[in-house]
């Protein structure tokens, strides 16, 4: 897969980001949540970003 980093809070890429995939599909890079409550499968895991993050990639038409 290929992944194209739209907006991230950092140049490096070890920071929360948002990538577009080659699948026509969004990958989102975050921390991982452990203690949300939910049953989550396997195969998925939750993450959290900052909601800055999405609008800062709508303000630039990014998604």
């Amino acid at each position: 897969m290929k992944l194209t980093r739209l907006v991230g809070q950092c140049d490096e890429g070890e920071c929360p980001a948002i990538y577009a995939t080659d699948r026509g599909t969004l990958a989102v890079q975050g921390s991982r949540l452990a203690d949300h409550g939910l049953n989550v499968p396997a195969h998925e895991t939750l993450v959290e970003i900052p909601v800055e993050l999405i609008r800062k990639a709508m303000r630039d038409n990014l998604i």
